[in-house]
């Protein structure tokens, strides 16, 4: 069983949680998950089964959707609603779209971010997470990140209370804590703020719509018809310009070797060679030798 199984992460697990589970259900052991998802985040999570877990890396690093619950007015130890409060502004404020707007422009496109204190990110070999729960505070590297669009879900002219609410779709690149954007919104505003809650409705080119819940993939392969919801290892690779292998280059390339540079590099990181509507290899530009590129996966035959 190869392919992407586009999964429903449920709030209350974590994304190792969800690989377990998988192999339980499928009864295969060679499954990997696509990026972590907080525990109490729900959302779209691929999971890659088979040969499949030879992309999980280029869909973590692919564009992803979240739909998100912004909270003006209290800031949290964790910059989420999970974290216990640090500092509340309890008095009545008022935002206008135009002012929120405002805000939300200054934080589209790159942008740099230092990540929480309670995230997955490793410094001096350990995780964030593991010094914030012993009470120690550690240096944390900035990062840049692409912001590709920020859209307000609703249509409200002004914003009041002593606490401020709003939905917000963020679509962005790799890397990017949402936690830690809804406290740059707060600070831009002139507010503590939060991230009051979360959900990821697309990854790379895997949509909510597809997804399964981890029940309906038990009920789907107690029918026998699991292998129906996996989507084509293909599907990880649609934003890289492809080309067909020709009979000139075929065995040079099945046999993983070292080639001219094809063109379409010159544009992309990346080229996919097919055959028969399947994946057979992923090319990247040569790091030493200028104008050839080399293999960087290859992908057995699957009958």
């Amino acid at each position: 069983m190869h392919g992407i199984l586009p999964l429903w992460k449920e709030a209350g697990m974590t994304s190792h949680d969800c690989v377990f589970k998988v192999r339980k259900i499928l009864g295969t052991k060679k499954v990997g998950h696509t990026g972590t998802l907080d525990p109490a985040v729900e959302g779209v999570l691929p999971i890659c089964i088979g040969h499949a877990t030879r992309l999980a890396e280029y869909i973590q690093d692919a564009g992803k959707t979240y739909e998100a619950i912004i909270s003006i007015g209290k800031a949290t130890t964790t910059e989420d609603a999970e974290g216990d409060i640090v500092l509340n502004d309890s008095t009545e404020k008022t935002i206008t779209r135009e002012q929120l707007l405002a805000a939300l422009a200054q934080l589209t496109g790159e942008i740099t971010q230092t990540p929480p204190m309670f995230s997955a990110v490793k410094v001096n070999g350990r995780r964030l997470y593991d010094y914030a729960r012993a009470g120690e505070t550690v240096e944390r590297p900035s990062r840049i990140v692409k912001i590709h669009a920020l859209e307000l879900l609703d249509d409200a002219t002004q914003y009041s209370g002593e606490t401020i609410e709003f939905a917000l779709r963020i679509q962005c690149g790799k890397g990017t804590y949402i936690r830690t954007l809804s406290v740059q919104i707060g600070e831009i505003l002139g507010y503590p703020a939060h991230m009051k809650s979360l959900v990821r409705t697309m990854s790379g080119t895997y949509t909510q719509q597809q997804c399964v819940t981890l029940a309906q993939l038990k009920e789907l392969t107690d029918a026998g018809e699991a292998s129906a919801i996996l989507r084509p290892v293909e599907t990880a690779l649609e934003d890289y310009p492809s080309a067909e292998i020709t009979a000139e280059n075929r065995k040079d390339i099945l046999n993983g070797a070292v080639l001219p540079m094809h063109t379409s590099l010159l544009q992309s990181d990346k080229i996919v060679f097919m055959e028969n509507n399947k994946a057979v290899a992923v090319y990247i530009a040569h790091p030493t030798k200028a104008g050839l590129m080399k293999p960087e996966k290859m992908f057995p035959k699957v009958d």
